[in-house]
């Protein structure tokens, strides 16, 4: 297949592969889309090629599948491992009841982590975002950014650190009130 045709196949698909990707992302439209724009860019830069070996409906979405479970997977431990170190290394807070004085502490602890992470430098923060908020990899994060994968690292491991250790300063400053 050449490549007008196979483009003009993605864009006869779109509709159903955009309802493929809804279902994989459970109804999750904003997600969806972003599965699906992914898996566009996988096709377009050739990191998942058709070779033919079943209907191309067949084979993009199985990618349509495959960029959603790992986008997913990602997710999961992205959130598991975040949720894990702030518990662990700033103030393991016990968690409140739901109430008013829950909405009040769970502000101020948002209010606290918005201070320390101002508190960082702007590639810190920059990668910190890029990698909890935005879901990136820490080479995807020096991709955006247009730094080395080295120096990502470096960044992303200094502003873990320092954005521990103002969290720590500040519990500390709460406790001596």
């Amino acid at each position: 297949m050449d490549g007008t045709n196979f483009r003009e196949e993605l864009e006869r698909m779109h509709a159903a592969s955009f309802g493929w990707a809804l279902w994989c992302c459970d109804h999750r439209r904003e997600e969806a889309e972003e599965v699906l724009q992914s898996t566009y860019l996988k096709v377009l830069d050739g990191a998942a090629t058709f070779d033919g070996r079943s209907s191309l409906r067949t084979w993009l979405f199985g990618v349509i599948r495959r960029t959603a479970a790992e986008r997913q997977r990602r997710q999961w431990i992205r959130r598991q491992l975040f949720d894990r170190w702030l518990v662990s290394e700033s103030c393991a807070l016990p968690v409140p009841a739901p109430g008013p004085e829950a909405m009040a502490c769970e502000s101020e602890i948002r209010r606290n982590l918005l201070r320390a992470v101002a508190g960082l430098s702007t590639r810190q923060r920059q990668v910190l975002h890029l990698v909890f908020y935005q879901e990136l990899t820490i080479e995807e994060a020096s991709r955006v950014m247009n730094i080395s994968l080295g120096t990502a690292r470096t960044h992303f491991d200094r502003g873990k650190r320092r954005l521990r250790e103002i969290l720590v300063e500040q519990e500390a400053l709460h406790v001596q009130r």
